[in-house]
């Protein structure tokens, strides 16, 4: 299963996945890796590992429309089964969508259809929620919808703040994606939920 991935910041989950291919327990080629921006930590670790990368910089459009287009256009030219939006902090238009026929991947650190958007940390914690956690799913055009593929629950903790509370749903997220695309890699229609 060839999938291109596409990160906004450092590319934890995505060194996860690295990792994972690298010691044979994930049967995933990784074709390239995208950054809405330049700069990227994210491109930088797969640069270091011999993937090929690519930015689509946002800044660099007159608007959303064109931006989209130049995205699908760079990823559709990896020809990946799977696109994986791993920390990719844009929203994509219905016509990316579309593109990838319902085959692009999101992580979200809440569990959906709780506390979509940019900040589901905070707002689980804000809500005085007690249990929060990660969520894999098939993103629509919506925000932080589509079906369901897998979840698992963190507890918040009394002494937790956002920061540490994230990190600690990181490291749940990386494992949830990781196993979510092996199980994807052995079955294409592969959903646990």
């Amino acid at each position: 299963m060839r999938i291109v991935v596409l990160v906004s910041g450092t590319g934890s989950n995505l060194q996860a996945v690295i990792d994972a291919v690298k010691a044979g327990e994930l049967d995933v080629e990784i074709a390239a890796v995208g950054a809405d921006r330049e700069g990227t930590y994210g491109v930088e670790r797969s640069a270091a590992a011999g993937i090929p990368t690519f930015v689509v910089d946002f800044k660099a459009y007159p608007d959303r429309t064109d931006w989209n287009a130049a995205l699908a256009r760079a990823v559709a030219a990896y020809s990946p089964d799977v696109v994986v939006s791993s920390g990719f902090m844009r929203i994509v238009s219905p016509d990316f969508i579309d593109a990838f026929n319902g085959r692009y991947l999101n992580t979200h650190p809440a569990l959906l259809p709780a506390f979509p958007g940019a900040h589901g940390v905070r707002d689980a914690m804000a809500y005085g929620v007690k249990v929060t956690g990660c969520t894999v799913h098939w993103a629509d055009a919506g925000v932080d919808t589509g079906p369901i593929i897998a979840q698992e629950a963190v507890a918040i903790e009394d002494a937790d703040t956002e920061e540490t509370l994230h990190e600690r749903i990181k490291v749940v997220e990386r494992r949830l994606l990781v196993s979510t695309l092996a199980a994807l890699a052995a079955d294409p229609e592969y959903s646990a939920a």
